[in-house]
């Protein structure tokens, strides 16, 4: 392999643990850091060193990888590994942090001399771990050529959505496809709260619906997971969909739109979270639906 490059990746959660691991499985040189290193060191079997600080784990690195749970985690993070970082390293934001973090992240890039790209992706658990996610990038034409061996690593595709990282344009797409997700999980976990109160088996509301277009296989993924009690591990956890919708909400407002069921789905996550399923996968919203605990 010609095209291999040394990443460091700060944050190895579900998407982080999943990316870091198939840079590896590239080829790549993969250094890793995790705030609790015990999530960061079964990566160390696929060949990753693991780091006891964010810039140890920089050190040396062309690209810088990060994928934490929120804009100020990623800024709290990235200063810390300030001291190491390589200026003219490239710098790939996968964090979906909101429209308001954006800015103050490319500044931070910019401060460091680094080269930023704003490149969240599309993709829970499974296509993660699969090196199928699909990445949103943007970022300077002339720079793509040395991220393009790590998109390629994690993702299937790659959607160029423009050249200036710091205006957030792959960070506004996500937000909008992230939307649709939201409010399609929380339709699957209402369609079987109302199926179980009225006495309907959510199969027949399956047959009914089947291959036709209000079929989806989402919306099958999502209930299997509900009704067989498969909630943990998670895909995609509820505290990180709450997180996710605040920021859908609020970019709404900065654009002077208002979205009621977005924020009904804000707080329909809170709800369920509040009630013992935030590490539990977002289908858990179905939750929401019972002011007592319920099991499917």
């Amino acid at each position: 392999m010609t095209d291999t490059v040394t990443v460091g990746v700060l944050g190895t959660g579900i998407m982080g643990a999943a990316m870091a691991r198939n840079l590896a499985r590239a080829g790549h040189g993969v250094r890793v850091w995790n705030r609790t290193r015990s999530k960061a060191e079964p990566l160390a079997a696929d060949g990753a060193y693991v780091a006891d600080t964010p810039a140890e784990a920089v050190r040396g690195a062309d690209v810088v990888l990060t994928v934490l749970h929120d804009g100020d985690a990623v800024v709290e993070v990235m200063r810390q590994a300030g001291p190491a970082l390589r200026r003219g390293a490239a710098w790939v934001q996968s964090t979906t942090a909101g429209l308001e973090a954006v800015g103050e992240l490319a500044e931070l890039a910019h401060a460091h001399g680094l080269v930023f790209f704003d490149a969240p992706v599309l993709g829970t658990r499974e296509p993660a771990e699969a090196g199928q996610l699909v990445v949103l990038a943007a970022g300077p034409v002339g720079a793509r050529g040395a991220v393009t061996p790590v998109f390629d690593a994690v993702g299937t595709r790659t959607v160029w959505t423009g050249e200036d990282a710091a205006e957030g344009s792959a960070t506004r797409l996500k937000l909008v496809t992230n939307s649709w997700v939201l409010a399609v999980t929380h339709a699957t976990g209402e369609v079987l709260a109302l199926a179980q109160s009225l006495g309907v088996d959510p199969q027949s509301f399956f047959d009914t619906v089947a291959g036709g277009p209000l079929d989806m296989g989402y919306l099958r993924a999502k209930a299997a997971l509900v009704l067989e009690d498969r909630l943990t591990p998670p895909s995609f956890a509820v505290a990180t969909a709450a997180k996710d919708a605040d920021l859908i909400v609020r970019a709404a407002r900065r654009g002077g739109v208002r979205l009621d069921l977005a924020e009904a789905g804000a707080e329909r996550f809170r709800r369920a979270a509040a009630q013992g399923h935030a590490g539990e996968d977002m289908a858990a919203s179905y939750h929401a639906s019972f002011d007592e605990p319920r099991t499917s």
